[in-house]
């Protein structure tokens, strides 16, 4: 697994409804992007309750979207990362099928 600092930092989150979401920056340690039809963020959680860390900026833990260019080893390669709106309420939009 990729050390925590090498995790690619999350630099956008526009997912306002987002538990772990305050002003466009994801406070969850660590998301998952998950596989399916859509590069999903897992960590996605809709509740009126705040979550996360307030000084913990979001960085990719684990992506299961093998077919995407920056996963190598079921880990993001990119240099950074930036969920919102795609198919799902919180999509990672720098997902790009090989």
């Amino acid at each position: 697994m990729t050390a925590a600092l090498e995790m690619p930092p999350i630099t956008e989150c526009t997912v306002a409804g987002c538990s772990y979401n305050d002003h466009s920056s994801c406070h969850a340690k660590a998301i998952t992007v998950r596989a399916g039809s859509s590069a999903e963020c897992a960590t996605f959680i809709p509740l009126g309750a705040k979550g996360g860390l307030p000084k913990v900026r979001g960085q990719v833990g684990a992506c299961q979207r093998g077919d995407c260019v920056h996963n190598e080893s079921l880990e993001c390669t990119a240099p950074s990362i930036r969920v919102g709106a795609g198919a799902d309420p919180a999509d990672c939009l720098t997902y790009s099928s090989r």
